[in-house]
């Protein structure tokens, strides 16, 4: 299983976290195995998509 981010669409970090979050109510708050892989790969396209912080040097 690949752990990289394919930019299949540019989604934001709010489209993102809500298809993480219907994932969690579809499951009742328990993963499965598929499940979990999905979330995994919802999680790493969300950290893609977050802003990043920009620190003063």
């Amino acid at each position: 299983m690949s752990t990289t981010v394919e930019p299949s669409s540019e989604r934001s970090a709010a489209e993102v976290n809500e298809e993480i979050r219907a994932l969690w109510r579809r499951s009742g708050g328990t993963l499965s195995g598929e499940q979990r892989a999905e979330y995994q790969r919802l999680v790493l396209e969300w950290a893609a998509a977050a802003p990043q912080s920009v620190q003063a040097a």
